[in-house]
């Protein structure tokens, strides 16, 4: 092969099959789109080894993309259930799919996805590490977090959150600035209890070389974890988050220098006043990367609608520069998702999403809305329908109160203004009492 990554080709002018097909989903010159990704502000994370993925790009001048979390757990272990989660993200539009699992046989499940699924394929290798070692966190060696690293991209997976950003540095630093909510990070809180007992410095830094080898020899997309993420609105922006950012700044400049894809996450539960400046702080401090956001959530005391809270934020998030948003479900807080959690949360982060792209003049990016106005206009309702982000709850209300005239809806009847100006304008006579 004459490249080894996405972005390696795109540094050597060879224009991929998975380019071209984002090209042309993204309305975008190709020349433009490799200038973009040998400057590392668009990727497009595809794995060798995952040969059924409809490829898609993140970052500057794209379309707002959405992954879901998934997987199993300690106290629900249906791999089917998890599955039949996939395949309704999928068919609701999710770009990304996140294996979270971490318990039961998550090599299998991770493979099933990688050889099934079109979507990309995400995993946080340290969770697979307390699962695949099946001992004492203390004693998990440094090589054996690193091997697992190999593992995930042995199986095929397009993205890994890697955290390596929360090194003794930035540890001393938490400990100097204690939060209200210490750090909320699974991966973050496993990997600073490590060190805490081992006393050696977090592999995933230490050994970074090492793991953009694997990432290089297999085009997986590093996505550099946010350990340090705020976990409640007090403590957003402080000391360990910003230090942890300019840590991970540091480390995707060493892997562009191997053509290794980067894209960094980001909070967490932050004010919406913070969220703007937060994204030109991403964008300066980890030089113009595509950032990937939890939310945010923009209130902390909405536990059953966080997939409404994560939605205001991560639509303020991704009009100014947030690339990709990971969807918040209404069980965030209080359980595993199940499939109705699933899929209202997917519905709040495409909304998000489509909503920032409109106001960022993503290239047609309202096309779908005023096709939608056309269909209103004309009182056109199955076109509407049709043009629904969620059709099918879209026909289910509809139904659940019909009106006494089809040509409206229950809420207005003969009071429907788009009726009466349809009307007025093709010169007939409105009378809204006699008809």
């Amino acid at each position: 092969m004459e490249y080894t990554t996405q972005m390696d080709a795109a540094r050597k002018g060879i224009f991929t099959p998975e380019m071209a097909k984002v090209a042309e989903k993204e309305h975008l010159e190709p020349k433009k789109l490799m200038a973009l990704m040998a400057e590392g502000k668009v990727i497009i994370p595809c794995n060798k080894v995952h040969t059924c993925i409809k490829p898609n790009g993140l970052g500057s001048m794209l379309k707002t993309k959405i992954n879901v979390n998934l997987g199993t757990s300690r106290d629900l272990t249906d791999l089917n259930m998890e599955l039949e989660k996939v395949n309704h993200a999928v068919e609701m539009g999710a770009e990304a799919i996140m294996d979270l699992s971490s318990f039961g046989d998550t090599q299998k499940f991770r493979r099933k996805l990688t050889h099934e699924c079109p979507a990309m394929i995400g995993t946080v290798p340290i969770y697979d590490a307390v699962v695949y070692y099946h001992k004492a966190l203390g004693k998990i060696t440094a090589r054996e977090w690193i091997d697992i690293v190999r593992m995930h991209a042995e199986d095929g997976v397009d993205f890994m959150t890697i955290h390596c950003g929360i090194n003794k540095e930035t540890a001393k630093k938490f400990k100097r600035n204690r939060r209200l909510m210490n750090i909320v990070s699974r991966g973050g809180s496993i990997i600073f209890a490590w060190m805490e007992m081992t006393g050696e410095e977090n592999p995933f830094f230490q050994y970074f070389d090492e793991i953009l080898d694997i990432c290089r020899e297999y085009d997986v997309t590093l996505s550099l974890g946010d350990a340090c993420r705020p976990g409640c609105l007090q403590d957003a922006t402080d000391a360990s988050q910003i230090e942890e950012l300019i840590t991970l700044g540091e480390l995707t400049k060493r892997a562009w220098e191997k053509d290794v894809q980067i894209m960094i996450e980001g909070p967490g539960h932050m004010p919406l006043n913070q969220i703007a400046a937060n994204m030109e702080i991403q964008k300066t401090l980890c030089h113009g990367a595509p950032f990937y956001v939890l939310g945010p959530i923009v209130t902390d005391i909405a536990p059953g609608y966080d997939h409404i809270t994560s939605a205001i934020g991560g639509t303020v998030a991704a009009m100014n520069g947030a690339s990709f948003l990971c969807y918040v479900t209404p069980a965030e807080h209080l359980r595993l998702p199940d499939v109705d959690d699933v899929k209202e949360g997917i519905i709040a982060a495409r909304i998000a999403a489509h909503a920032a792209d409109i106001a960022k003049g993503v290239p047609h990016a309202m096309d779908w809305d005023n096709e939608m106005a056309v269909a209103r206009k004309k009182l056109d309702w199955n076109a509407m329908f049709d043009l629904a982000i969620d059709p099918e709850k879209a026909r289910r209300y509809r139904e659940s109160s019909r009106p006494e005239k089809e040509d409206t809806c229950s809420m207005c009847g003969n009071f429907c203004a788009v009726k009466n100006m349809n009307r007025i304008l093709d010169g007939e006579i409105v009378s809204i009492f006699d008809e």
